[in-house]
């Protein structure tokens, strides 16, 4: 990577408000976002649960299928993959729950941790999702992780989905919650945890501009 380009990791569990933090982060360092639970999320539409009956070898040669690239600065970054802008279609809880299935599987991950150190070497950015200040830019300067209560994150994703005109099921949004959690958390490969140097802030009892504000204060 080269000395110029930055990389700042914010990491956390789903639900937590990781993706308006990372780009409105990024928007303020003018700097690109990368959404790599969306690379994810990409996987586990594609393969849905037959990834799991998949060998390693035929998984990769499905991985290798498609090519991720990242352009603009905060609000406006754009992951696409094979040329194409990734779309609102991987944004439902059912992906949600394949992507975090397909992320135990080790070609996957190891696919997509490549792709993402490769983006890093093109572009400064803010990476988001689990394990980007653990496992993939483990000496990056700026590291973050956000925590909150499975209620207070359902509770986030509940009126959320009600300000889009969607319905939606409170107590079955947390139940989904904690268990993407537990398979986050206890996969083998890569599992849900703040790195040991990663700046801990819990977003329970904090607004966005809050949270907003105690990571900018870490920057010089």
């Amino acid at each position: 990577m080269q000395n110029n380009l930055r990389v700042v990791t914010l990491d956390g569990p789903a639900g937590v408000g990781k993706t308006t933090l990372a780009k409105r982060v990024a928007q303020e360092l003018s700097i690109a976002y990368l959404d790599t639970g969306a690379m994810f999320r990409i996987f586990g539409w594609k393969f849905g649960k037959s990834a799991q009956n998949m060998s390693e070898k035929e998984l990769e040669d499905h991985i290798a299928q498609y090519s991720f690239s990242l352009s603009g600065i905060g609000f406006d970054s754009v992951l696409s993959v094979n040329g194409a802008p990734v779309g609102n279609e991987i944004r439902t809880e059912e992906v949600a729950a394949l992507a975090s299935s397909v992320a135990k599987l080790p070609a996957v991950r190891n696919a997509l941790k490549r792709v993402q150190r490769e983006i890093s070497t093109q572009t400064s950015l803010v990476a988001e999702g689990r394990d980007m200040g653990s496992v993939v830019f483990p000496t990056a300067k700026y590291k973050f992780f956000l925590d909150a209560t499975a209620e207070e994150r359902g509770a986030r994703r509940f009126n959320q989905l009600q300000e889009m005109g969607k319905e939606a099921d409170l107590d079955r949004i947390i139940e989904q919650i904690k268990e993407r959690d537990l398979q986050d958390r206890t996969r083998t490969i890569a599992p849900l945890v703040a790195a040991k140097d990663a700046h801990i802030i819990d977003t329970t009892h904090l607004d966005i501009d809050g949270v907003f504000d105690s990571i900018m204060n870490f920057f010089d």
